[in-house]
């Protein structure tokens, strides 16, 4: 795409128009790029390497207001031995990670937390090495499917 990725247009074809819904077709297949496109607005995605019947059956959930992500690459988005997402993180990262989902810069947490900046960007770092994280995209989505922020 010229001028743009397609994970950059994505939320600027929803806000265009609201009632779409999004489906990325990608030769990406990593974890991140699947987060990524996600956390961008997409409602699925789909590798190219796909089958007819795959992309079609993909096509028709998005349409009918599901959402959908290769089996394949769902799976690698999973804790794959059953422990806990959380775990590995302490209560203090813990709650780092809650404000970082939220949106609060490392200066309004440091303060909420009565730390400094350097230290939330400390645990920051932490988090996202023990998690296997790339992106504060990542964080966010991944504090969603665990629960931190979102409906109850």
């Amino acid at each position: 795409m010229p001028r743009t990725s397609g994970y950059q247009a994505i939320p600027d074809i929803l806000a265009a128009s609201p009632t779409s819904r999004v489906l990325v077709v990608s030769s990406q297949t990593a974890p991140s790029s699947v987060r990524q496109a996600i956390s961008a607005g997409a409602h699925g995605y789909v590798p190219k390497r796909a089958s007819d019947g795959e992309l079609i059956d993909a096509i028709r959930r998005v349409a009918a207001g599901e959402r959908y992500v290769d089996p394949d690459l769902g799976a690698q988005l999973v804790v794959p031995d059953g422990t806990p997402a959380l775990d590995p993180i302490s209560e203090r990262e813990r709650d780092v990670l809650h404000l970082l989902a939220l949106g609060h810069t490392n200066q309004e947490i440091g303060k909420r937390l009565y730390i400094s900046v350097r230290t939330v960007d400390t645990h920051r770092a932490q988090i996202m090495r023990k998690l296997r994280l790339d992106t504060r995209a990542e964080l966010v989505l991944f504090a969603l499917a665990n629960g931190l922020i979102g409906p109850s």
